[in-house]
């Protein structure tokens, strides 16, 4: 079950990226989130960077015979962090509940599973 987990968050990963890096405006506006002022172009391409360098990391763990136990269980530990962070952000009310849905949703279900199928042997 991991390799396809691997797979299916690498795809998300690589979709985050796409549309951090080539729409982000739109991106923004699509999650219902106010739009990113010109100014945090620099900062928005630093973080679609890091999903493209995730999604591409985790497809080589895909691949290999024996995922590395450090690249899944640091793929979890952020998809916790970005669970909480969504939380936090819920719970002061700066972002909405249709806006933090999918994305937490995911979060959730992505760390559950990286942490129920991590190897447990060294790689």
């Amino acid at each position: 079950m991991l390799k396809p987990l691997l797979v299916l968050i690498a795809i998300s990963q690589l979709v985050l990226a796409a549309l951090t890096l080539l729409v982000p405006v739109q991106f923004a506006t699509w999650m219902g989130l106010t739009p990113p002022p010109a100014d945090s172009a620099y900062l928005m391409a630093m973080l679609g960077t890091r999903f493209l360098v995730l999604g591409l990391g985790l497809l080589v763990q895909a691949r290999r015979s024996q995922p590395d136990p450090g690249w899944v269980l640091t793929m979890a530990a952020i998809q916790v962090g970005d669970f909480a962070a969504g939380a936090l952000l819920l719970v002061q009310g700066t972002i909405a509940v249709p806006s933090a849905a999918l994305p937490m949703t995911n979060a959730a279900l992505f760390a559950l599973g990286l942490w129920s199928f991590r190897p447990r042997h060294p790689a």
